[in-house]
Parts: C-alpha cells; structure tokens; sequence
C-alpha cells in the first residue's frame, strides 16, 4: 500500500501546482475547488474569496503522486519535520531539477557525490517544503 504526502499551501497551492509543473515536470491528475463541492460550506466556515482557492488536487511526479490543497488559507504554510524524497535517473537530471527548485528557493546541502548517492542534494523550495534529490546507487547485480 503506497504512502502519499498531502501538502497544504495555505492559499499558494495554485501557484505551487504551477511551479512544480515547470521544475519537475509534474503533471495534474486531479484539481477540485472549493466551489466545485457537492455541498456549501457552514456560514462563516470560509473566509471572502476562498471559494476559488483548491480544495484538493493530485500532481504526478514521474510515477509517484503528491497531494495538494491550500487547506483553510490561515496564513503561511509550515512545513517541518519531514523532506519529500525525489530519486532521479542520474547526475545531470539531478542537476536540472534541484537547480529548479532552487528557484527563489534556499539550498540547505549543495547536490555532489556522497558515499550513497553519485549526487545528492537538499533544497528548500520557495513554499518551503524540503525536496531531497539523490540519485540512486547502482544495486550489485
């Protein structure tokens, strides 16, 4: 049973859908605003204007899925404690892709060769989300 992080944007999530489209060539599988809810919300629930703000969506990363929603729009989106994994097919790809979520971003560990990866790097991208992106060490046949 695969394991799927739910981000939430706190009222960036559009924007985050769109940068992760362009950097990582991500692709939108599923996107529901809160106005496309079968059912209205409770009076006062949502705040003026959170009615085009995203209830849900699913992006593709490659193979995997991320899950995103600008939750209840209260203000910046914390995310600590925990970095999502992206495995790469190699150094140049690596390369490309972390440069990209450097992007108005902040690099936390430069991408080189460590004894586990031929290239491994950690980088804060600019929602603040920690992406770590390693290619994989050849497995012995």
């Amino acid at each position: 049973m695969p394991i799927t992080p739910y981000l939430f944007y706190e009222g960036r999530a559009e924007e985050a859908i769109g940068f992760y489209a362009k950097a990582l060539g991500a692709t939108t599988t599923m996107l529901m605003r809160n106005s496309d809810s079968p059912e209205p919300p409770p009076p006062g629930m949502m705040p003026p204007g959170y009615e085009t703000k995203i209830m849900h969506a699913e992006i593709r990363i490659g193979d995997d899925a991320l899950m995103i929603s600008d939750g209840h729009c209260a203000g910046a989106a914390q995310f600590a404690g925990f970095g999502v994994s992206l495995p790469v097919r190699d150094a140049a790809d690596a390369a490309t892709k972390f440069n990209a979520l450097a992007d108005g971003g902040e690099i936390r560990m430069p991408l080189a060769p460590t004894f586990f990866s031929p290239a491994f790097g950690m980088v804060q991208d600019r929602f603040g989300v920690l992406w770590l992106v390693a290619v994989p060490m050849e497995q012995p046949a």
